[in-house]
């Protein structure tokens, strides 16, 4: 069989009269990950994430997180938005508040009540409710039924948490509960017509808290994800505002039903003269060596603690270098009336010394002599000394006195 002859395309180049060239070798095929520098900083305040189709396999977990992590927070910035606009949205929280606080703390409390996931919400809120001094206890829908009905008293505001607004055990509840009290229904829904607890209890009051996009949309299944998300935000928000309403000083009352853990710890502020004092190890020392008035000036200047240490038995604290005057400048240190502490003057605590026990024996010390005004003024060095009688810390007294 005659065969057509075609011209040969290939993608070679020929250079014509020359030599040939050694031969190139392809380029190394791309590190595995290999990927484009990251963006800037700036560039990531976007709640959209980067198209991670191309990265590689190890990075396809970090992707997902922060699909996750972009679509909630675009599910919260969704819910902002209705409280911000959305009259139905603003009236139901606003006649939340009211009812809750109606009695002013005085009598009542918070009964929520959610199944599944909606019933940890529940529990959450209610011990953050309680962290406020706002009385709030959970009720559990079965055990409702069975007796704890006993919990809800003739004063109180219940909260229903119900993602579909039609859960069973839910309505199960409804026709049990006093139909004087407040029923507040926390829920997807955007309209009371279309949640059917509110439609078995129309003068309840519609707190919706939707989600833009559904879950099995958003990550292929159902899971109480973004919707438990908004469900916690915005009882969070409930939270605030109630505590805000109630009490004059949140932080106080919060402070005061708060006092173990790391933020027990936080609010209580430091209760040692240990965790007030300078270290002074953090001193710089200026050394033996003759310094004028100007020299230690500088030294202070560049210390981070604004004090300096000549060995390890003459203080200058900040207030006397405050007090320098331009005639100073080139007297020798030493020699400047005022401005050192020596060992001999200064007064020592125990590092585990209580501060209401130090300011109070202070006072007391003030007043006890015709020189304890001036020997415990503001100036006076107080430092803490270790078991060793070694100096662990210093601090004027004006200073720890406030």
């Amino acid at each position: 069989m005659a065969l057509d002859h075609l011209p040969v395309q290939n993608s070679e180049v020929y250079l014509m009269n020359s030599t040939h060239a050694p031969p190139i070798p392809p380029p190394s095929p791309p590190t595995p990950c290999e990927r484009a520098p990251s963006p800037p900083l700036d560039d990531l305040v976007s709640i959209s994430p980067t198209d991670t189709r191309r990265s590689c396999p190890t990075s396809q977990h970090l992707s997902k997180a922060v699909h996750v992590l972009s679509t909630e927070a675009t599910a919260l910035s969704c819910l902002t938005r209705l409280y911000e606009t959305d009259p139905v949205a603003r009236g139901g929280f606003s006649s939340a508040v009211e009812a809750i606080t109606r009695f002013k703390g005085d009598k009542g409390k918070l009964v929520i009540a959610g199944v599944g996931k909606s019933g940890h919400i529940a529990k959450k809120l209610v011990a953050t409710m309680n962290s406020l001094k706002i009385h709030a206890t959970y009720l559990h829908p079965t055990e409702a039924l069975h007796g704890d009905l006993g919990k809800v008293g003739k004063y109180d505001t219940i909260l229903l948490i119900t993602f579909s607004g039609k859960t069973p055990e839910l309505l199960s509840l409804l026709p049990h509960f006093d139909q004087s009290l407040p029923l507040i229904v926390l829920t997807s829904h955007t309209n009371r017509s279309t949640c059917e607890i509110v439609n078995q209890r129309p003068d309840a009051i519609l707190l919706p808290a939707p989600i833009h996009v559904s879950e099995t949309h958003s990550f292929g299944v159902s899971a109480p994800t973004t919707s438990t998300t908004m469900a916690l935000a915005l009882g969070d928000a409930l939270a605030v505002v109630i505590s805000e309403e109630l009490h004059v000083s949140v932080a106080a009352v919060f402070s005061q039903n708060h006092p173990g853990g790391a933020i027990g710890a936080a609010l209580k502020g430091p209760q040692k003269v240990s965790d007030v004092v300078l270290q002074f190890s953090d001193i710089p020392d200026v050394g033996d060596k003759s310094i004028t008035g100007a020299h230690l000036l500088l030294s202070a200047y560049r210390s981070k603690t604004g004090w300096v240490r000549r060995g390890e038995d003459i203080i200058v604290p900040p207030r006397h270098i405050k007090r320098l005057q331009p005639c100073d400048m080139d007297e020798p240190a030493m020699d400047i009336k005022g401005l050192m502490v020596p060992r001999s003057e200064w007064i020592s605590f125990s590092a585990d010394t209580d501060i209401a026990q130090a300011t109070e024996w202070i006072k007391t010390m003030r007043r006890a002599t015709a020189e304890g005004e001036t020997q415990y003024n503001d100036d006076a060095i107080l430092v803490t000394m270790a078991d060793d009688e070694a100096v662990v810390g210093v601090i004027e007294i004006g200073e720890l006195l406030g």
